[in-house]
């Protein structure tokens, strides 16, 4: 690092966490112009925003690793698909990955998802009014969680619980304090229900097809089932919270963009589109975490073995060298799919198409079963939060 980084990247300087965390936009565009890789005081490391610099370090986990002892989530559950890097990320990956393929995720989970979405809007119907991301967002993400990993007999609140103690643990350690107490019990109740999965291996249970995953002769070891159980609290994270904000916010941009809508609305081919373009615009995971492993340079700047490398996806998708005007919501917009919101290459999300196919399903539920639906005037709604972006609440009415 050098020896003044505020009179070398004073842009980076200027930036707090709570910039980032409310409206991080007018900033990362300052620094893409200034320093498109700046040091932050404020999350002492670099911070990149420029999409061409994001692939590259999302491409090169030799130079840029998540294998770190500082990374927050494997303090959590331990080495998992997420925190590990090369070989020992593809042995963890593939074991979960296979049933996440296209044909198989919309043969596995279309029909489910299509009636709890229906039955989730169904029971909203008649009152004219919700808060989405409690009452439709949040309900639809972990019922396809607990779904795909087959947790027989363990209700989607359960679920919640263990989810939300696992982001609290990782929140307190990422802030410089100890994981609470009830991170261990939610993790040592989360391991008694994975392993009674796996024995019970139910058709279609992804832990139970994880734990049985053969690998060929000469290949690695099957995963065991500690490992599969750290894995299971990572799809927790990433299929939880991650989608449950795609949902909100894609439901903020169309409502709070009226022509943008009626475009929709007269055309539901473009829905699609409209969901790609809310993935650009708010990614709702807006940045990802690498680990410099060795002494390199990025776009010009020296950057040290052991030095955070923060990479701002919010930043690289509101680059203008490849989205014009690219802080305008457009649902004609034709390279919105470019957007890196599922991060990049060995760590690209796997479960990107169900994601999209949750958020598909939701957004034809709304817009075909509620009527003048609109964002509540009394409640305005915007995104926030410093990693996971979404707003807190989003009030909607529509004409009952």
């Amino acid at each position: 690092m050098t020896s003044d980084p505020i009179a070398r990247f004073p842009a980076g300087a200027a930036i707090t966490a709570a910039d980032l965390e409310d409206d991080p936009h007018p900033h990362l565009a300052r620094l893409r112009a200034r320093e498109p890789v700046s040091w932050l005081p404020a999350l002492d490391g670099w911070l990149v925003t420029s999409r061409d610099l994001a692939l590259r370090v999302m491409r090169d986990a030799a130079a840029f690793t998540v294998d770190d002892p500082r990374f927050s989530t494997a303090q959590v559950v331990g080495p998992s698909m997420l925190s590990l890097d090369g070989p020992a990320h593809t042995r963890h990956r593939d074991a979960f990955a296979r049933p996440f393929r296209p044909a198989r995720t919309r043969e596995r989970f279309t029909a489910f998802v299509e009636a709890e979405a229906g039955r989730l809007v169904g029971g909203l119907a008649p009152a004219g009014r919700a808060e989405l991301r409690r009452d439709l967002a949040g309900p639809l993400a972990v019922a396809v969680v607990t779904e795909a990993l087959g947790l027989d007999g363990v209700d989607a609140a359960t679920v919640r619980s263990w989810y939300g103690a696992f982001v609290e643990a990782v929140s307190a350690i990422t802030a410089g304090g100890t994981a609470p107490a009830r991170a261990d019990e939610a993790y040592r109740l989360l391991g008694a229900a994975v392993e009674e999965a796996i024995t019970a291996s139910r058709p279609g249970s992804l832990l139970a097809e994880a734990a049985r995953d053969e690998a060929p002769p000469a290949g690695p070891r099957p995963l065991d089932t500690a490992e599969v159980v750290a894995n299971a609290a990572i799809l927790m994270f990433g299929g939880i919270d991650t989608t449950e904000g795609m949902i909100a916010n894609a439901v903020l941009h169309l409502l709070g963009h009226p022509d943008q809508l009626r475009l929709v609305l007269d055309d539901r081919g473009l829905l699609p589109a409209a969901m790609e373009e809310s993935l650009r615009l708010e990614p709702s995971a807006s940045v990802v975490d690498r680990y410099a492993a060795r002494d390199t340079e990025l776009g010009g700047t020296p950057v040290r073995a052991g030095d955070l490398v923060r990479v701002s996806i919010a930043g690289a998708n509101r680059d203008p060298d490849v989205f014009p005007a690219p802080d305008r919501f457009d649902v004609r917009r034709d390279n919105a799919a470019e957007h890196l919101s599922f991060a990049h290459g060995p760590h690209f999300c796997f479960g990107a198409h169900l994601a999209r196919l949750e958020a598909r399903t939701a957004l034809t539920e709304l817009l075909d079963r509620l009527p003048g639906l609109r964002l509540d005037p009394s409640r305005p709604a915007r995104p926030h939060g410093l990693v996971f972006r979404k707003p807190t609440r989003l009030d909607v009415l529509w004409d009952a």
